[in-house]
């Protein structure tokens, strides 16, 4: 294939609510046990990069409170319209093209962006360079070349399908320039940054409804660029999409890897 540009997953497509609610199921309570265990309290300013969805700037608002402030950023904020309001301050921003907007963060949050952004040191770099002496750094970033399977369990025509299907959307996601090992070094790059305290975890869930409604939206958002790039054709993904309804097969996602760190 030739190389693409632009992001596959838009944020103006009709699905793209669906995958914000499931990842919010999936991934929130890991999120916030994260935050949480970074100390995060009334008063204190945060920045949520590449928000897209509004569950987790929701609750960042509610527990910095009105003394606090969040800054949520993405290069399209068009979902974000419900929060935009004190504490929550909503803006237009390329975390790996602009300088970050201000300075002086107690917490830096990003999950599942920066596997997208095509010079992710300099996000990186920015994301540190805006924090205070003290602050914490949270990455919450997906591995899909650490599990590469839709069904890991592979016992069956239905689940040979699932998995091809997921071989192409990695494709589509490498041609345009996303890292699709970038989850597990991240423990290695925070340290490398400079940041203190660093550790990890990963978070794989394997089955459940979240997991059936994100693999259903994700096909049907890339279902034009699978077909266009000749990795599938609509019978397949009809097929698959009947499958996935039934409710037969056990969906799992991509690892999602959380790193956090301290500036000294």
């Amino acid at each position: 294939m030739e190389p693409s540009d632009g992001y596959l997953l838009r944020n103006q497509q009709s699905e793209a609510q669906e995958r914000f609610d499931a990842f919010a199921s999936l991934f929130d309570p890991t999120t916030f046990r994260h935050l949480e265990g970074l100390g995060l309290a009334p008063g204190m300013r945060c920045w949520e990069v590449g928000a897209g969805g509004t569950s987790v700037v929701s609750w960042l608002a509610d527990r910095v409170g009105p003394t606090g402030h969040v800054v949520a950023t993405d290069i399209d904020i068009s979902r974000l319209a419900s929060v935009a309001r004190p504490p929550v301050e909503v803006l237009v921003h390329d975390v790996g093209a602009q300088e970050p907007p201000g300075g002086g963060f107690d917490v830096v949050h990003a999950r599942l962006v920066l596997v997208h952004v095509p010079d992710r040191e300099k996000a990186l770099r920015s994301m540190i360079g805006a924090l205070r002496p003290g602050g914490m750094l949270l990455i919450e970033d997906a591995d899909p070349a650490l599990q590469p399977l839709t069904c890991p369990d592979e016992h069956g025509p239905e689940q040979r399908l699932a998995n091809r299907l997921r071989r192409g959307f990695r494709e589509l996601l490498a041609d345009r320039g996303a890292d699709l090992s970038y989850g597990r070094r991240l423990p290695r790059l925070l340290r490398e940054a400079g940041l203190d305290d660093v550790r990890a975890d990963a978070y794989f869930p394997m089955t459940s409804p979240a997991c059936t409604a994100l693999e259903s939206a994700t096909v049907r958002q890339i279902r034009g660029r699978l077909v266009a790039a000749g990795l599938a054709t609509d019978e397949d993904i009809d097929r698959h999409l009947a499958h996935v309804a039934a409710g037969g097969m056990d969906l799992a996602t991509a690892p999602m890897i959380s790193a956090w760190g301290r500036k000294r």
